[in-house]
């Protein structure tokens, strides 16, 4: 007879702990708002910071953490891929915007 394996718990300890470093990280993301720094210097921090928050958001509250690591790749790289390819729209609206070719 074969039994059923057990699914194994966890506890909400993790989830606590990725949750409080979020908070931490929009903290500092409050602190370098705050700072008399220049324009692109503060861009450079906070996205720096975005990014390592929604990593660790995605990572953890998506359960990507847990998958394997060639699907992991995967998403990732389809990500980047979707974000540049949309990169492609800008020189079009740029060309309706400023009525270059053929708009009436």
């Amino acid at each position: 007879m074969t039994t059923v394996p057990e699914h194994k718990r966890e506890g909400i300890g993790k989830y606590l702990v990725v949750y409080l470093c979020i908070l931490a990280l929009a903290g500092l993301q409050f602190v370098i708002a705050y700072q008399n720094i220049h324009a692109s210097q503060m861009f450079r921090r906070m996205l720096s910071v975005a990014l390592v928050e929604a990593g660790v958001a995605v990572l953890f509250f998506m359960h990507l953490w847990a998958e394997k690591r060639g699907f992991l790749v995967f998403v990732v790289a389809f990500t980047i891929f979707v974000l540049l390819t949309m990169q492609f729209g800008w020189t079009d609206s740029f060309r309706l915007d400023h009525c270059l070719g053929y708009c009436s």
